[in-house]
């Protein structure tokens, strides 16, 4: 077994005529682990714990919301429940995404049920180590640093661990 605490990159192999699905993971010998399904907004590399996610979809149609914050991207239609979808790029501060451009929803429970996080493109499901977390330091945004938990320190990039509840929360006046 390999003593390094680094991260590696393992294969994962799907059925047959299925993609090979890439894991990242961690020194598995932590018991205290913690699994991300990441994403990406633009360049930046974000995860939400995986036990909150409830699934992963590609483009669904969106209903807008007529006086909503610019923040809720509209209602998706997931199997017979109206789910709110929160525009991350919009939430998060970043610039609107062109016409046209295809995105992800990653549905997430909260506590006031199922939520759609519009985000660009899906990454892995990664392992890591507590001990590679660090809390946003105090130079960062107040508004990211209210809607992420911290930082995981990875071998390549850093890691946004986003805070589900907060991200999730949009104010209705704008």
């Amino acid at each position: 077994m390999d003593s390094r605490k680094e991260d590696r990159r393992v294969s994962v192999s799907s059925p047959p005529g299925g993609e090979e699905r890439r894991q990242a993971t961690a020194d598995r010998r932590h018991d205290q682990n913690r699994q991300y399904a990441t994403f990406f907004l633009d360049d930046h590399f974000l995860g939400v714990e995986v036990r909150r996610v409830q699934e992963v979809l590609t483009t669904q149609g969106l209903t807008r919301v007529p006086l909503a914050p610019p923040t809720v991207a509209g209602l998706i239609n997931l199997r017979g429940q109206i789910v709110m979808a929160v525009d991350l790029r919009a939430r998060l501060g970043f610039p609107t995404r062109t016409e046209g451009t295809a995105l992800m929803n990653m549905v997430v429970q909260t506590l006031d049920g199922p939520v759609s996080l519009l985000v660009d493109r899906i990454g892995d499901v990664i392992d890591v180590r507590p001990d590679l977390f660090t809390p946003s330091p105090e130079t960062v945004d107040e508004r990211l640093r209210a809607v992420t938990e911290g930082v995981y320190k990875l071998k390549d990039r850093l890691l946004l661990a986003l805070n589900t509840e907060a991200a999730t929360q949009v104010a209705v006046s704008g």
